[in-house]
């Protein structure tokens, strides 16, 4: 390990997850420096990096080391690059990331990364947390785990104005570097649990996203301009906190590209009813389903 790498400052944040990591210059990261950091977030899902102050070149080409960035798919907040997305909100107004959520699981293929540099922060308040969704599993007791193993959910994008774009996702996941499980459901963008009757689901999926934001499964993080976040959407849930007043400012970019991969494949129909009056809670399921029937006939 190189010099650099031995003087770092790595400290445990809570029980449950997040590191913050002093005695790294990100603007100079090399390779082998971008490799170790990688594996301290395998190890704690989000780190805190304080007074880096990145330009926005300094932050995309950070990004680049973990993979290919994208802008966001649906809301234009471009932070002057194509590869920044910024947030500018005035007490509370404008900070859109205020419900639990894993990014963009909207999408076929959710954000695996997301790398957030605070640019300028209320006087007091605008506070991020992140929750464990490894943990959130494995509290879960043993009955439940079974029956949650072998389901899959319906995500859209409603929230950003764009309900047509969906995905279905396992509800666990098996995380692709460490092989280890975890709730991939969300108050933002899941709307239904496929195998499941809509009543069914409408019991079972607010039980599931509310358990994943107990408090001991998390960490609250305060910021200070020039702190950059990085964390792991394929194993955690965040919010911020619209308790502040004044200024709040940042500048994220984006990692695309895991496909999440099922626990436990599922080997149950999606339950959708016949005509009826209550049928049309399955409308946006059903379409859904014969887009992807249509989409999968036109490719063979």
């Amino acid at each position: 390990m190189n010099a650099a790498l031995q003087d770092l400052e790595v400290r445990r944040l809570t029980g449950s997850l997040g590191a913050e990591v002093r005695g790294l210059a990100l603007n100079t990261i090399t390779e082998e420096q971008a490799k170790h950091v990688k594996s301290l977030l395998l190890e704690h899902q989000v780190l805190f990096f304080p007074d880096q102050h990145l330009s926005q070149e300094e932050h995309v080409a950070f990004g680049s080391q973990f993979g290919e960035l994208e802008s966001h798919p649906h809301l234009g907040m471009s932070g002057g690059r194509p590869e920044i997305f910024e947030l500018h909100a005035i007490g509370g107004e404008g900070a859109v990331a205020d419900e639990w959520h894993s990014d963009l699981t909207c999408m076929a293929h959710p954000s695996s990364f997301s790398i957030l540099q605070a640019v300028k922060c209320p006087p007091y308040g605008g506070d991020t947390m992140w929750n464990n969704a490894y943990k959130a599993y494995e509290a879960l007791s043993e009955p439940m785990k079974t029956l949650c193993d072998g389901l899959t959910a319906l995500h859209d994008a409603s929230p950003h104005g764009r309900p047509e774009d969906m995905a279905i996702h396992p509800v666990v996941r098996v995380h692709p570097e460490t092989g280890r499980k975890s709730l991939f459901v969300n108050e933002h963008f899941t709307r239904r649990i496929v195998e499941l009757r809509h009543e069914e689901s409408a019991m079972l999926l607010p039980y599931l996203t509310r358990w994943i934001t107990r408090p001991e499964f998390g960490v609250r993080y305060h910021w200070s301009e020039g702190t950059v976040a990085f964390w792991d959407n394929r194993c955690t849930q965040h919010r911020v906190l619209n308790d502040f007043e004044g200024e709040r400012i940042i500048q994220r970019v984006t990692i695309m590209g895991d496909t999440p991969q099922a626990a436990t494949p599922s080997h149950w129909e999606p339950s959708i009813k016949t005509l009826s009056a209550a049928s049309h809670r399955d409308w946006q399921l059903q379409n859904f389903l014969k887009t992807q029937e249509a989409e999968a006939s036109d490719s063979n």
